[in-house]
């Protein structure tokens, strides 16, 4: 039903820019908050930005004047504008969707940063 799938990752160099893409499908995602978390392996899940219903916009301090997340609700999609990528950046990034109950995620899309 309601399905969320990232895009956009890959490999890039230290320095260099990523915009990765959540598309919504299932139900609109306009209403509800998203927000975007990353995974490296061996290491806990974590947040790394958010996004309001009203676009207020919210970011982990170590990624805060790098990355921007934004969304185009008539696209039903949020992204993520990774700029100034670091090594310590690399990890399996993930999209959230604030449903009510349980929330909504996606399969994740890989980012490695690296020469």
């Amino acid at each position: 039903q309601v399905q969320l799938v990232e895009s956009g990752g890959g490999l890039v160099q230290p320095g260099g820019s990523l915009r990765l893409s959540c598309a919504v499908s299932g139900t609109a995602a306009s209403i509800y908050g998203m927000a975007w978390y990353r995974q490296a392996p061996g290491k806990q899940r974590e947040w790394v930005a958010s996004i309001t219903s009203t676009s207020t916009t919210n970011y982990a301090d170590s990624v805060k004047g790098r990355f921007t997340i934004s969304r185009d609700n008539a696209k039903n999609t949020a992204y993520l504008q990774m700029h100034s990528l670091k090594p310590e950046d690399t990890a399996v990034y993930y999209c959230n969707l604030a449903l009510p109950f349980r929330g909504a995620w996606g399969q994740g899309t890989q980012v490695t940063v690296s020469s």
